[in-house]
């Protein structure tokens, strides 16, 4: 077996399921080469995804960053005040300011908002009989649902998902740039997220901003630079996650119109069915860690600062975990899938995700009696993100 996990043409068509099968019957800890002429493990078990996910100690997030790619020192520094770069303790602060503004009580009190953002993205689809479903429905949602949370003025919206975009799928022709345009979003979207928090400092407002930025965690506050690279992260996992979520989903619905028509005549199914969307789809390939010290994975050596990226998009389909896992089952129970990475680093909005993704199937079903793709989606060029960026279909309105 030819194994190139790293090379973004070689997602162009989905996750490459024979090349990660081979590593789980074969090599679970593999040593792959990079292009710089290093190399990095490549953790595809689904126990071993988890075992090193739950070890923040000897597996770092902070150390490097989260992408296989080493990152020029600028950008580097400008990664460490995001949650998904950090290790305890410096972890601790913020994360539990978000997770305080997403309990469950909380998410409930937004579903009327997040049903009247996907009415209104509805009435507009029902206007056009050719849609892009990517752009003009499942990124819709996650932009709006993120953007009014956060109370953006509506007309930065656009250039909110332009900049998410670009720096997540620098590697795609169509949506990336160059290394210096990628820093550069970054670095607009970090100061835009700055100059908010700036505004919104002791106004007592009750938007998403004001409410991390304006909150005590054990006597301190969320600094207005902590909160610029929250907020690029915060937005950037907003859109990207569950458009893909959306659109995917819809896909795997469409190659088998029977579930698709299950869950169109009983919607209290679509619990159970996002979280096989979710397992099946993977909005992440990876995520990787750096090794702090010498130590072991399911028997290898692992050197210290030695890199571990951690295939999720492998351990969902783990087979000695999930029950014919190349089958997608809407009725499955045991489903302990890791879309939503797992341990401290665990997604904070995986929830939000959730509901949005329950409540757009549900406004979509009421809204239309039939979607037809007119042709095949194309993915995103990225060893990376798993979503498509372009999903052309064809609605017929109820």
């Amino acid at each position: 077996m030819n194994i190139d996990v790293y090379n973004p043409d070689n997602y162009l068509q989905g996750i490459p399921h024979d090349q990660f099968r081979w590593l789980r019957e074969h090599a679970p800890v593999y040593w792959h080469p990079h292009p710089d002429g290093s190399g990095y493990w490549v953790v595809s078990r689904h126990a071993d995804v988890m075992a090193v996910s739950r070890d923040f100690k000897t597996f770092s997030a902070e150390q490097g960053f989260v992408l296989v790619d080493d990152l020029p020192e600028s950008t580097l520094e400008m990664t460490r005040n995001q949650l998904l770069g950090m290790d305890p303790p410096r972890h601790a602060k913020p994360r539990r300011a978000v997770i305080s503004r997403f309990t469950s009580s909380r998410l409930k009190a937004l579903e009327p908002q997040i049903r009247e953002i996907a009415q209104n993205i509805m009435r507009s689809a029902r206007e056009r009989e050719e849609v892009d479903f990517v752009e003009d429905l499942a990124g819709d949602l996650p932009t709006a649902v993120i953007c009014q949370l956060m109370d953006i003025p509506r007309d930065m919206w656009t250039q909110i998902r332009q900049w998410s975009d670009m720096q997540t799928s620098s590697s795609d022709p169509d949506l990336g740039g160059t290394e210096e345009e990628v820093l550069q979003a970054s670095i607009e979207m970090g100061t835009y997220g700055f100059e908010l928090a700036c505004e919104r400092k002791d106004k007592n407002g009750d938007d998403l901003i004001s409410l991390l930025i304006n909150q005590e965690i054990d006597g301190e506050r969320v600094s207005e630079a902590e909160f610029a690279s929250l907020f690029v992260q915060i937005a950037v996992a907003g859109n990207e996650t569950t458009r893909g979520l959306i659109s995917s989903g819809m896909h795997e619905l469409l190659q088998r119109p029977a579930l698709y028509r299950e869950l169109e005549a009983n919607p209290d199914k679509l619990g159970n069915a996002v979280e096989e969307m979710l397992r099946w789809t993977c909005p992440l390939h990876y995520f990787r860690r750096t090794a702090t010290c010498d130590t072991e994975i399911a028997g290898t050596a692992i050197k210290a600062g030695d890199k571990v990226v951690m295939l999720y998009s492998s351990a969902n389909f783990d087979e000695s975990v999930f029950e014919q896992a190349m089958t997608f089952d809407i009725q499955r129970q045991n489903n302990p899938h890791m879309a939503f990475g797992h341990g401290i680093h665990l997604c904070l909005g995986a929830n939000l995700a959730r509901m949005e993704a329950r409540i757009f199937f549900e406004e979509f079903f009421k809204n239309f009696s039939a979607i037809e793709e007119t042709a095949p989606p194309r993915y995103i060029r990225s060893n990376s993100i798993h979503a498509f960026k372009s999903m052309p279909v064809k609605l017929s309105v109820r």
